[in-house]
C-alpha cells in the first residue's frame, strides 16, 4: 500500500474504485480516439447532443465565455495558484504537487493526443480531440476533491462519490461551454474528461510512492546519525 494515512494524496478508502475508473477512462480515450481519428465531422453521438447546447445566446453565451476563461492560460494559471495556495495553507504539500503535476500531465497528454488522433473542427488545423480545457478543469477538481476526501476522512463510498461528483460537475460545466461555443464536439469533451480521470489518480499514486520513499530515506539517515 502506498501513501501513509493522513498524508496520502490518494486516500486508501477510494483508491481501488478510482484505480478501476482510471483504467476504464483510459480505454474510453483510446476507443474514441480510434473511432474519430482523422475525422472532421460530428459523430452519431455528437449529432444527438450538439444541437441541444450549441449556438447559445446571451446571457448563456456570456456564462459560457466566463467558464471558458478558466481553461485559457491566464485563467488556468489563476486557478492553479489558488488551488496550490489553499493546499499549502492547509499544510498539504503533496496535494499542492498533485495540482501542478496532475494538471500539467493531463494537459500535456491532451496536447500529445491531438496530432496523433488528428480530429478537426471548423477546418484543417483546428485539432479538437480531446478537449484540453475540459481535461484541465477536471484535473484541478479531482486534485481538490482528493484533498477534501483525505482531510475529511471519508470512507470508500463517500470518498469515491465526492471525487467523481467533483469531476463530473467541473467537466460538465467546461464541456458545456466548449460545445456551446463551437470549440469542441461532445465526444471531444468526453475524451478530455476521461483523460483527466486516467491521469490524475495515477499521478497521485506516483506522488505518494515517491514521497513515502523520500520520507523513509530521511528517517533512515536520521537514525544513522544517532549512532
Amino acid at each position: 500500500m502506498t501513501g501513509r494515512p493522513g498524508r496520502a494524496v490518494l486516500p486508501a478508502p477510494p483508491r481501488g474504485w478510482l484505480g478501476l475508473a482510471a483504467v476504464l477512462a483510459a480505454l474510453v480515450v483510446l476507443v474514441l480516439g480510434v473511432l474519430y481519428a482523422d475525422g472532421g465531422k460530428p459523430g452519431r453521438v455528437d449529432g444527438w447532443l450538439q444541437p441541444t447546447v450549441e449556438d447559445v445566446r446571451s446571457p448563456w453565451r456570456d456564462i459560457a465565455l466566463a467558464t471558458d476563461f478558466w481553461g485559457e492560460p491566464v485563467g488556468a494559471a489563476l486557478l492553479v495558484v489558488a488551488a496550490v495556495t489553499g493546499c499549502l495553507l492547509l499544510r498539504c504539500p503533496r496535494a499542492a504537487v498533485l495540482v501542478v503535476a496532475g494538471a500539467g500531465l493531463t494537459v500535456g497528454t491532451t496536447t500529445l493526443l491531438k496530432p496523433l488522433v488528428g480530429r478537426t473542427i471548423h477546418g484543417e488545423g483546428n485539432l479538437s480531440y480531446p478537449s484540453g480545457h475540459t481535461a484541465f478543469v477536471t484535473a484541478v477538481a479531482l486534485a481538490v476533491a482528493l484533498l477534501a476526501t483525505g482531510r475529511l476522512g471519508l470512507g470508500r463510498t463517500a470518498g469515491t462519490v465526492l471525487v467523481l461528483a467533483a469531476a463530473l460537475v467541473a467537466g460538465a460545466a467546461m464541456g458545456w461551454a466548449q460545445v456551446s461555443l463551437g470549440a469542441h464536439y461532445p465526444t471531444d469533451v468526453l475524451g478530455g474528461w476521461c483523460t483527466a480521470m486516467a491521469v490524475v489518480p495515477a499521478t497521485a499514486w506516483l506522488i505518494d510512492r515517491t514521497a513515502d520513499r523520500l520520507d523513509d530515506r530521511m528517517a533512515d539517515a536520521g537514525r544513522l546519525k544517532r549512532f
